[in-house]
């Protein structure tokens, strides 16, 4: 059986990444899609296992070859992208791929899957929320913060294109939903 795709867009600070890692460890077949980067390796980050690490040059030829489901170029030569081989052969394997990716590329994913994909849009309470987790888990500056919260104001654009909008405003209650909408999702 072929699996299925679970999206999940979010701006920085939502808990995206803390509700994406309970449902992978709900038995439910999830496996997270692998990213691909031009940016060099960090720490003990493998390839093929944290990211498929691509010079800018091989980014650039995938890119022509269309061979990226989404990929934005963050900086100049630092681009990040999912390839399309990558997730096909996760899904061909009966995995239900997940991935974290911005709201352009969620949007991307959506599209080229249609049914196969369910979107996900984890929303906060409120910016102010949102202001007070971005400074409360202390690793950004305050001008890091004040680009992450004027981006986060762009993003929740986003939210109505997306299947499920899902706020945030207690943890315990995002993850059950979150769960309940997946496990109804790939019940169909």
């Amino acid at each position: 059986m072929i699996g299925k795709l679970i999206i999940f867009s979010a701006p920085s600070g939502s808990g995206k990444s803390t509700i994406i890692k309970y449902l992978l460890e709900q038995n439910l077949n999830l496996v997270f899609s692998i990213s691909a980067t031009s940016r060099a390796p960090r720490g003990e980050e493998q390839n093929g296992v944290d990211y498929f690490f691509l010079t800018p040059d091989e980014f650039r030829a995938k890119i022509a070859n269309n061979e990226f489901l989404e990929y934005e170029e963050v900086y100049t030569d630092r681009y990040y992208g999912t390839l399309k081989s990558s997730v096909e052969q996760q899904l061909n394997e009966g995995k239900n791929v997940v991935f974290d990716v911005d709201v352009v590329g969620g949007c991307n994913i959506k599209n080229f899957f249609g049914d196969r994909a369910l979107s996900l849009f984890i929303q906060p309470p409120s910016i102010e929320e949102l202001r007070s987790r971005l400074i409360g888990r202390a690793t950004d500056a305050p001008e890091v913060i004040e680009d992450r919260l004027n981006k986060a104001e762009y993003e929740l654009t986003f939210a109505s294109r997306f299947d499920k909008v899902i706020v945030n405003d207690d943890l315990a209650k995002a993850q059950s939903e979150a769960l309940a909408i997946i496990k109804e999702f790939l019940a169909k």
